[in-house]
């Protein structure tokens, strides 16, 4: 073993002196004299830098409410649509017209219950745990 790797492992098992080092350590671009706890910089570390995740929830009563419900869905946003208080033709349609922005927008419906359906965007999983 060359003596540098037999002075680094004397060194690890606490036997031998600390290596001396010229240049101060950058923990994560904080500089030594803006010292802060380790919890306050994994806080900065995971800080999303884009807007939370919306949800819109919508109980639409005419089918002439659909360009609301696929102005939020191209938004990005997730969308529950309640269509119980529809008329059962009109609630049908407003179905087909969702699941056809899903499909064109390469996201997802799901029926969550009756009369309940939840569209996502492509970048949204929907998990059932």
């Amino acid at each position: 073993m060359p003596m540098g790797a037999v002075r680094k492992v004397a060194t690890y098992l606490g036997l031998g002196g600390v290596d001396q080092y010229d240049e101060a350590y950058d923990y994560d671009g904080v500089e030594e004299d803006e010292w802060m706890p380790a919890a306050e910089r994994a806080a900065r570390r995971w800080q999303s830098v884009e807007e939370p995740a919306r949800i819109v929830m919508l109980r639409p009563t005419q089918y002439s409410d659909a360009p609301t419900i696929g102005r939020h869905f191209r938004e990005g946003k997730s969308v529950i649509m309640d269509v119980s208080g529809m008329p059962m033709a009109e609630a049908t349609r407003m179905v087909d017209f969702a699941a056809g922005l899903a499909y064109g927008c390469e996201g997802r419906i799901e029926r969550i219950a009756e009369k309940v359906f939840l569209l996502t965007p492509v970048d949204v999983e929907v998990t059932s745990e």
